[in-house]
């Protein structure tokens, strides 16, 4: 009798504690996850070589943002002929209203060609950088 209340004890603790571990792994920090530039605004198309008459992507996955934080695009020229190095040159923002988790993306248009070189869009939450993609301009 004492080995079967020793085995429902233990067994109750185990089952206590895996469900205190997802309840950990439920919430977490605020973050972006998988950055990356595309041909689309859900990603599906992938790409780091745009040709000057693309539109740029970036899409990226959001986790455990509040309401009311920030995500910022900043887009840099960073080896661009007729440009000094790493010059930023196009900004926007997407304002968070609700708690969110889910992907995301920015469009970034230009009525004439892209110039040929290399590229960076940084991804902020708020005023932290979250991440960053390079990528490029080629004919």
């Amino acid at each position: 009798m004492n080995r079967n209340k020793s085995f429902v004890l233990l067994t109750t603790l185990v089952i206590l504690l895996v469900t205190l571990a997802c309840a950990v792994n439920i919430g977490g920090e605020p973050g972006i996850s998988d950055a990356r530039t595309a041909f689309d605004e859900k990603g599906d198309s992938p790409t780091s070589v745009f040709a000057p008459a693309d539109d740029f992507y970036v899409v990226a996955h959001a986790s455990n943002l509040p309401a009311g934080t920030v995500i910022t695009a900043k887009w840099y020229a960073l080896n661009v002929e007729g440009t000094d190095p790493n010059t930023p040159f196009y900004e926007s923002t997407l304002d968070i209203d609700e708690d969110f988790s889910g992907d995301f993306y920015f469009q970034l248009t230009n009525s004439d060609l892209w110039p040929v070189g290399d590229y960076r869009v940084d991804l902020y939450l708020d005023d932290t950088l979250g991440q960053s993609v390079e990528f490029s301009v080629s004919e």
